[in-house]
């Protein structure tokens, strides 16, 4: 039998095309605590796909998991009338519609059905509905009978069923989500178009006489205040009732004063009740991201003959945020912000996370250094919240506004204006309580209009306690004091206008970027750079990588589908099983998207650091060196609000000959700032080359976010300095081919000039590859001009012509003992004034498979990324160098190495030295390879080992979106001079 959506006013209504309706029956938000108590209707529900809102619904269903989104569940399932895949775009729209249209004669719909048993003992009380989110429009019903609408795919909505269920029965529950509507146009965020109920349903039961919100204001003095507002479902309030509650066993009084204003104040209604508790909390202990001190407190309300009516539970942190001129302070003290974007996302269920998941990002984030979170771009998760209060971030939580595409219109229509209001005033309402949010963002890339300035007053009316920040206030003037944001927070901001700002006198507000370093592909250039700058500028506080995760969602290559959530264990350690891969945009069919730009994080898909997670650990390093006059160390606390007790650590002395000292470290007790000189833990060796001097710091015993002897920071000085040995020639001879290339038996082809690499996504959106390909650097021809044999040494002058332009390029090969020293130079016309390389490449025979250096490591690392790679004797497999970025590209090199050696299980191999630390890299890749590979499972490792060893090498930058390197991390035409000297073990 074929059923159809009844007649009723939330069809009529038409809420998918009607921008001045937020919702319909939808109760306020709160904060109150619901979780006690409630009832999971998470799990198998009855589902149908349909092509359209207004389609009928068929007679037939199949099932899927809720929470979870259809784009990644069962997308072959024959009874559905519609397949609709995840789609990737950045800006654009996927439909040509201007708002508030969406598509009308396809909008995929999802009907989502199942039985719900209401508890008999739940007679007589308020029965509410709390579905966590859905994308984007949400119809309730209940029975057949209309419940109420909501849109706002990023925040839950609750609806009261108690007149549309009787307790001891059974109803039907339909929840009917619409995907395109008016609201898509202030959800169009940088991420994955997806539709469903992404967040868990719940239904839970209150007294008639409720709590209906608590807000909580915990100053960092202990003065702690708890507003109260109660309401009853049948209409007035009763006489006699009252609030009270404890904190961590510390009775609350009720606040007469605050009771006898309200009684006197004519506007305060019979239908809603207000009352205060306070206390001041002796010797009260501060919260903080690196002490994030938690209180528990219950709030009861109760009748007037004594008994609870209703109770909400909180955990409450101390602390202050204010700005004091261009300073942000918590707790009156000037915080770095070192923080990150965030948004929900799993490989396998896209927008659904789950706690442990949640919990194993902040976790991450933790160990790697990183302070806080930017909810990009929505309110995360309520639990992400509960985690960042427990372990310790500032957050800055953002409203559910982006409309990039259509972001001028949209700021100033008052067909929007309630929209924004609804969508900042609930983050507000909900996240509230929680210390670690200490900023409000009014959202992002949505241009700046009247809409947000009344957002933005609802919200400091409201909220007084935290400050506002919208990037798109900010870049009409980063001083501007009018404007609705009181933090200058631009995004990609050149670093050199950031310093010139703080140095002007005109910087009125604290400079805090809301996105800067775009992690794209193998990027992050010059982040070190940026630190140095932020710390030595009064003024710079930080700012909030772009992003957490890179959004490859896991993909069958047979059939193109998405695995879905059977697909735990076909990945580890960033790589795909074999028949899989990290899907990006265009991969699912569709001819409209954005490409690998949703592959821009910090961590891979399955959560696996990317290099330059080490890179800002050190960045952040609680704890650093300086070298003190050859006579010892100067160690210092680089935290804000506490001392190194919490922290063990290990001296570390790598010698050039091949050896690493160990020696236990006594941190000595620091406050924040301050700095002490340490005697060195070793007597230097007065022969041998360069001294490094590493301090490994540890967590000393267990932590929430990590087990003890967890590594926090690597800080390094250098002791002494290289000392330079001449390879003495010997008698014989060197052989060259008669391409004048090196003929080794451990080479299958000999070493040769190198300007190309495999372009990274920087190179290819910052238009350096362009440039590259144009001048023909990627196919470069090769002319031997000459070969002159001179007493055992060969001479090869070679020119390598482009399109454009022509490089010389000579190579001495002179026999020395147990190799030969390989000179070179080579000349870059003006015209190739900027260049991915120069330098060497050579590739070897099958079985050498270990690589061992002494340089850099034992991460990847760049010139203008290798802050976080300390100098050491370091060693890996060859397969293991390899960084698997989601797109294919340079990869794996690694900086300032010395030396190295490849070797085979027989202990047979080469020996290359270096006369000066150079980037090298060993793949089982030609660059070609790379470049020509649009995912992973299109290449075909080489047996042997490509080898590249650079005199030059150009920085990464961040130019896919964002400032590229730094003119120092360039490499320019002219004369270009290395040596190197290979030997056979």
């Amino acid at each position: 039998m074929t059923r159809s959506l009844p007649t009723d006013p939330l069809l009529a209504l038409r809420p998918w095309e009607a921008p001045e309706v937020t919702s319909w029956g939808r109760l306020p938000m709160n904060a109150v605590d619901r979780r006690a108590g409630a009832y999971s209707l998470d799990g198998d529900w009855r589902f149908q796909l349909l092509s359209a809102p207004d389609a009928p619904v068929g007679g037939a269903w199949s099932t899927t998991a809720v929470p979870g989104v259809w784009t990644m569940q069962d997308t072959d399932d024959p009874l559905r009338a519609t397949v609709d895949l995840p789609q990737y775009l950045n800006i654009r729209m996927p439909y040509t519609e201007f708002p508030p249209l969406s598509p009308a004669d396809h909008n995929p719909t999802g009907v989502y059905e199942r039985e719900i048993d209401i508890p008999a003992e739940w007679a007589g009380r308020r029965i509410v509905l709390q579905v966590g989110a859905a994308e984007s429009v949400l119809l309730v019903h209940v029975d057949g009978r209309p419940v109420g609408v909501s849109k706002d795919s990023h925040l839950a909505a609750e609806f009261d069923l108690s007149a549309v269920v009787r307790p001891g029965g059974r109803s039907v529950l339909r929840l009917t989500v619409v995907k395109w509507s008016d609201a898509s146009h202030i959800e169009d965020q940088d991420h994955w178009w997806h539709g469903g109920i992404t967040r868990s349903v719940l239904l839970y039961a209150t007294d008639p006489l409720h709590l209906a919100d608590v807000t909580v204001r915990a100053a960092r003095d202990g003065e702690l205040r708890v507003d109260c507002l109660v309401r009853d479902a049948g209409g007035a309030l009763p006489e006699g009732w009252y609030v009270g509650g404890e904190l961590d066993g510390l009775a609350l009084a009720q606040d007469t004063e605050f009771d006898r204003a309200n009684a006197e104040d004519e506007r305060v209604s019979a239908f809603l009740g207000e009352a205060r508790l306070h206390a001041r909390v002796p010797e009260v202990r501060t919260w903080t991201a690196e002490t994030p001190e938690l209180y528990g407190l219950t709030v009861r309300l109760h009748r007037a003959d004594g008994s609870v009516a209703d109770t909400s539970r909180h955990r409450v942190g101390f602390r202050d945020v204010e700005i004091v001129g261009r300073d942000l302070l918590v707790n009156g003290e000037r915080v770095f912000i070192r923080g990150v974007n965030r948004h929900d996302f799993h490989p396998l269920t896209g927008r659904t996370v789950s706690y442990d998941d949640m919990r194993a990002d902040l976790i991450l984030l933790k160990r790697f250094g990183f302070n806080a979170i930017r909810t990009a771009h929505y309110p995360n998760d309520p639990g992400l919240l509960d985690l960042a209060d427990d372990l310790g971030f500032y957050v800055v939580d953002e409203a559910d506004i982006e409309s990039h595409d259509h972001a001028h219109e949209i700021a100033d229509d008052p067909r929007y204006l309630n929209a924004f209001v609804d969508r900042v005033s609930r983050m507000v309402l909900r996240d509230k309580n929680h210390p670690s949010v200490i900023i409000w963002s009014l959202g992002n890339e949505s241009d700046y209009g009247a809409n947000h300035d009344a957002a933005a007053g609802w919200a400091r009316r409201h909220d007084p306690t935290r400050p506002l920040q919208y990037e798109g206030a900010a870049k009409r003037g980063w001083a501007d004091p009018d404007l609705a944001s009181d933090i200058a927070c631009p995004m990609y901001a050149p670093l050199e206008d950031c310093v010139a700002h703080a140095l002007s006198g005109e910087q009125t507000k604290p400079l805090i970027q809301c996105e800067y370093s775009h992690a794209m592909g193998n990027s992050n250039g010059t982040l070190a750079d940026h630190w140095a700058a932020i710390e030595a500028t009064p003024g710079l506080q930080g700012g909030f990588i772009w992003e957490f995760w890179d959004h490859g969602i896991l993909q069958s290559v047979n059939d193109g589908r998405p695995v879905g959530r059977g697909g735990a264990g076909l990945y580890d350690n960033g790589v795909t099983a074999p028949g899989h891969r990290w899907a990006y945009g265009g991969d699912f069919g569709e001819t409209d998207h954005d490409g690998a730009f949703i592959a821009d994080g910090v961590v891979f898909p399955d959560r696996t650091p990317k290099p330059v997670m080490y890179e800002h650990r050190e960045i952040a390093a609680p704890v650093r060196l300086e070298l003190f006059r050859h006579e010892g160390v100067v160690v210092s606390n680089h935290q804000h609000f506490r001392g190194l007790e919490w922290l063990a650590g290990e001296w570390e002395l790598a010698l050039a000959d091949g050896r690493t000292l160990t020696a236990p470290a006594v941190l000595p007790a620091l406050r924040p700032g301050e700095t002490a000189v340490v005697p060195l833990p070793f007597a230097v060796p007065e022969d041998g080359g360069e001294v490094w001097l590493t301090l490994r710091v540890r967590t000393a015993e267990d932590l929430a976010w990590a087990p003890a002897g967890t590594e926090v920071c690597a800080p390094q000085v250098r002791l002494r300095a290289a000392v330079v040995v001449e390879d003495l020639m010997v008698a014989g001879g060197v052989e060259v081919d008669t391409d004048g290339l090196l003929v080794h038996p451990l080479l299958t082809a000999g070493p040769t000039l190198s300007l190309w690499r495999a372009p990274t996504d920087n190179d290819e959106l910052g238009g350096m590859a362009l440039r590259w390909r144009a001048w023909g650097l990627d196919a470069l021809v090769r002319k031997v001009v000459s070969v002159r044999h001179d007493s055992g040494s060969v001479t090869v002058v070679a020119e390598y012509a482009g399109t454009t332009g022509v490089v010389r390029h000579r190579q001495v090969f002179t026999p020395v003992e147990g190799g030969v020293r390989i000179d070179e130079l080579a000349e870059l016309p003006e015209e190739f004034d900027d260049v991915a390389r120069v330098g060497s490449v050579f590739e070897t025979v099958a079985g050498l498979d270990l690589l061992e250096w002494f340089g850099q490591g034992p991460w990847e690392s760049y010139p203008d990324r290798s802050g976080g790679a300390p100098v050491g004797h370091h060693s890996l497999p060859v397969d293991a160098l390899f960084t698997p970025y989601l797109r294919p590209q340079e990869s794996g090199g690694r900086h300032g190495v010395r030396r190295f050696t490849l070797s085979a299980p027989d202990a047979t191999g080469l020996v290359v030295a270096l006369d000066e630390p150079r980037q090298v890299s060993v793949t089982r890749y030609r660059a070609e390879d790379l470049t020509a590979a649009a995912h992973h499972d299109e290449l075909v490792p080489r047996a042997g080992c490509v080898v590249h060893l650079d005199a030059s090498h150009r920085g990464l930058g961040t130019a896919s979106c964002g400032p590229d390197t730094f003119p120092s991390y360039l490499v320019a035409p002219g004369t270009h001079r290395w040596s190197w000297t290979l030997r056979t073990l």
